[in-house]
């Protein structure tokens, strides 16, 4: 079986490694645009599987799609941070052509594989690439949701003193300051969260979550890659093991939650098709609302992207 990620650079690199080091498939094909890139970075990690003690073969290829064919699960990590200057129309327009493109590759030589979106905007990516990749929509979705939990849930581990394995959590919406935590759906080994911290100390959690990225941002000077490229690598686990594993995922909505062809994160289950289905849970009225907000603020982008031509 194999796995491939295109874009070579920290996300996609941390993503090869998490997935080749589970020991879950023969192949692992890394593709960047960069000569050179990939190929040292799959050999470079190729090099620790003596150490690590894992059999997954890591192949680097510059720009050569031919050597992904029939890769069971893509992550497309590939795009460009937002720069100094650039506008967000900007960043929309590049990383659509580039994951337009790239989602184009995939599907030529791997028609049937999922995809996994990881660039930004993510729920706009997600969107351009179902749109290009013409498959069905449980084969196409976005890494977002598990990653923000993940923060949630070591920001929660660290306030309570706790092991975050036995945190569990649930978010949904956009990703980025609209998304929608949902501390009803929070437990700790099975305790209700707000049984073990006060309401002002979690809302403080929920919004540091919220700004989790931009809090990475400021302290390092880019964009997170450990947390996001073992996300998205959880996700392809998920897949090609067929574990049934219920995650946040940005998924193509069509009437749940009274959304309709819209990209945000809701909780699926996770198999060898893909997203094997969307899971509605109990929303009230506030949460409802938070989620729409949310949705409102991603079609607003993809109304952006849409004036673009560029799909």
């Amino acid at each position: 079986m194999k796995v491939t990620v295109v874009g070579a650079g920290n996300v996609g690199a941390t993503c090869a490694q998490v997935v080749a080091e589970k020991n879950i498939v023969q192949e692992v094909v890394l593709v960047d645009i960069k000569e050179g890139i990939s190929e040292g970075k799959a050999l470079d990690l190729w090099q620790t599987a003596p150490i690590n003690y894992y059999d997954s073969r890591l192949i680097g290829s510059t720009n050569d799609y031919a050597k992904t064919a029939d890769s069971e699960v893509v992550v497309i990590t590939s795009g460009v941070p937002r720069k100094p200057g650039m506008s967000r129309d900007d960043l929309i327009s590049i990383n659509a052509g580039i994951v337009k493109s790239v989602t184009e590759n995939v599907v030529k030589y791997s028609p049937n594989a999922k995809i996994i979106i990881v660039a930004n905007p993510l729920d706009v990516m997600t969107y351009a690439s179902y749109v290009t990749a013409k498959l069905p929509k449980n084969q196409v979705m976005g890494m977002a949701g598990i990653l923000d939990t993940a923060r949630y849930r070591a920001f929660l581990a660290e306030a309570l003193d706790v092991s975050p394995r036995d945190i569990s959590a649930l978010l949904m919406g956009g990703h980025g300051d609209t998304m929608v935590p949902l501390p009803r759906y929070t437990t700790v080994a099975g305790i209700p969260v707000t049984e073990m911290i006060d309401e002002e100390k979690l809302n403080a959690i929920v919004e540091r979550t919220k700004k989790g990225g931009g809090e990475l941002v400021n302290l390092m000077g880019t964009s997170a890659w450990y947390a996001p490229g073992a996300a998205a690598a959880q996700m392809v686990e998920a897949i090609v093991m067929d574990q049934k594993r219920v995650f946040p995922c940005c998924v193509k909505l069509e009437g749940e939650y009274g959304l309709n062809n819209m990209f945000v994160g809701t909780p699926v289950v996770l198999g060898k098709n893909g997203i094997e289905r969307i899971l509605e849970v109990d929303l009230n009225e506030s949460e409802k609302e938070l989620l729409h907000n949310s949705a409102n603020a991603v079609k607003g982008i993809m109304d952006v992207l849409d004036g673009m031509n560029i799909l």
